[in-house]
C-alpha cells in the first residue's frame, strides 16, 4: 500500500485538533509534531483568530515597494517604443531623458524588463558566423602584394535589373583594377572577370575582402570555391573583421567617390558598364592622390612579375606534415574515424601538423582552416581575428 502524502496545512489541522481535544500538554504536542513552542503558539493564535482560514500559507510578498517603476513612467516607456518601433530599450530612455530631463527615470535594464512584459522586446535571433581570419595581413610596400575586391553594394537599373558593381583594386598604387556591372554575385559571375585581371595585371601576393559571398562562407577557414582557387593560384584570401570597414580602408575610400562620381543610374548593364570604364580611366589616369605624393595611379601600378599559370601546380606540404585527402562528402580519415571538415575541399589534400599532444593545425596549403581536438575528434574554428594592420 503506497505511502500518503500529508501537506504542511494537513499537519496543521491535526495539531489543532489534538490541541483541542485537551489530550496533550502544549510542549508535549509541538515536540510531536516537530515544531517550536513559539510556532504553535502562533498557529493556535492564528486559529483562535480566523478559524481555519488561518492556518493556510500567506502571501511572503512585501507590503511596499519603494523602488517600483511609477505607473505613469511605465506607461510613458511604453508609448515611446510604440512610438518607434525600432528603438531598443537604450534609445528609448535617451529619447525620454532628452525630452523629460526633469523626470526621474529608471535604468536601461529597468526598462528593456518593462518592454519585455509587455511584450514588446523580440527575441535575438542567433546566426552562424564566419570563422576569424588569424592570420597576419601581408604588407602593402609596393604593388601587387595586396588588392582589394568587393561589391559596391547593389541598385536597380532602369530597366528593373539589380546591378552588383564588382571592384577589384591594387592598395599601394589605389589603381582600379577592374569595375564591372554584374547582375549575379555567385562564383561563376565573378570567376572570368578576375580571371581577366589576372591574365592583364598577373597576380597578387593576397586578395582582402569582407566577410559575404562568394568571398567567404560559413565553412572551416571561410573558404568557398573562390577563395580556395585563390590558394591554389598561390594568393592568401584575407579577410577583414566584421565591423571594421577600416582595414580595407583605401578601398572604402576608392567606393566613395565611385559612389559620388558615376550619375545617373543608366538603363542597361551594358550602358552601366561603359559609364563605369569611363570613370574608371579618369579615377586611374587624371585623378591625383595626395598618398602618391600627387601622382595618379597609373603612374605608381605596374605589371606583378607574377604571371596567370597556363595549369595549377599540386597542392604540396613540408616534410612531417600529415597528409589526408578529403573525400566526395567534406569528410576525411583519421585514426580510424571520419572528421567532417567541408565539401568545398572535396577530393583535395590537406595537411595536420601536431601542436600539443591532443591538437592540430589544419591547413589548406598555407591556409588555415581549424584545429583538430584529438581527444573529441571535432574541428575548432580560429577565434581570435587579425587587429588592425
Amino acid at each position: 500500500m503506497p505511502w500518503k502524502e500529508i501537506c504542511v496545512e494537513d499537519q496543521r489541522v491535526r495539531f489543532i485538533a489534538d490541541w483541542l481535544s485537551g489530550g496533550y500538554g502544549k510542549s508535549r504536542l509541538c515536540a510531536r509534531y516537530g515544531i517550536s513552542r513559539p510556532t504553535g503558539d502562533k498557529w493556535i493564535e492564528r486559529y483562535r483568530v480566523e478559524g481555519l482560514t488561518g492556518l493556510r500559507d500567506r502571501s511572503r510578498a512585501p507590503h511596499g515597494h519603494p523602488t517600483a517603476v511609477p505607473e505613469w513612467c511605465c506607461e510613458e516607456i511604453i508609448a515611446t517604443k510604440w512610438r518607434f518601433p525600432d528603438f531598443g530599450p537604450k534609445k528609448v530612455m535617451d529619447w525620454l531623458r532628452r525630452a523629460a530631463p526633469q523626470s526621474s527615470w529608471p535604468a536601461d535594464s529597468t526598462a528593456g524588463e518593462i518592454l519585455r512584459k509587455a511584450g514588446l522586446v523580440r527575441p535575438r535571433s542567433y546566426r552562424r558566423h564566419v570563422a576569424a581570419y588569424s592570420e597576419p595581413f601581408v604588407a602593402c610596400q609596393s604593388p601587387n602584394m595586396n588588392w582589394s575586391a568587393d561589391f559596391k553594394g547593389d541598385f536597380v537599373l532602369g530597366n528593373t535589373q539589380r546591378c552588383y558593381p564588382l571592384t577589384i583594386s591594387d592598395n599601394y598604387s589605389r589603381y582600379l583594377l577592374a569595375c564591372r556591372a554584374l547582375t549575379r554575385t555567385h562564383f561563376g559571375a565573378v570567376e572570368p572577370w578576375f580571371e581577366w585581371v589576372f591574365r592583364e595585371y598577373g597576380l597578387p601576393e593576397a586578395i582582402r575582402t569582407d566577410n559575404g559571398s562568394p568571398f567567404a562562407s560559413l565553412a572551416v577557414g571561410g573558404l568557398t570555391r573562390l577563395s580556395m582557387w585563390w590558394i591554389q593560384l598561390g594568393i592568401r584570401p584575407e579577410r577583414i573583421k566584421p565591423g571594421r570597414p577600416s582595414q580595407n580602408g583605401r578601398h572604402e575610400r576608392m567606393h566613395r567617390s565611385l559612389s559620388d562620381g558615376v550619375t545617373p543610374i543608366q538603363l542597361t548593364p551594358l550602358t552601366q558598364q561603359q559609364q563605369f570604364d569611363r570613370w574608371r580611366q579618369m579615377y586611374n589616369w587624371e585623378r591625383s592622390h595626395e598618398g602618391l605624393g600627387r601622382r595618379v595611379p597609373g603612374d605608381v601600378h605596374c605589371r606583378s612579375s607574377r604571371s596567370y599559370p597556363t595549369r595549377l601546380s599540386p597542392i604540396e606540404y613540408d616534410q612531417g606534415t600529415i597528409v589526408r585527402q578529403v573525400r566526395h562528402n567534406g569528410e576525411f580519415k583519421w585514426k580510424g574515424e571520419r572528421i567532417y571538415l567541408t565539401e568545398v575541399l572535396a577530393h583535395e589534400p590537406v595537411g595536420l601538423s601536431q601542436l600539443t599532444d591532443d591538437r592540430w593545425e589544419i591547413r589548406y596549403s598555407f591556409h588555415l582552416l581549424g584545429y583538430l581536438d584529438d581527444r573529441t575528434k571535432t574541428v575548432l574554428k580560429p577565434t581570435d581575428w587579425h587587429g588592425k594592420q
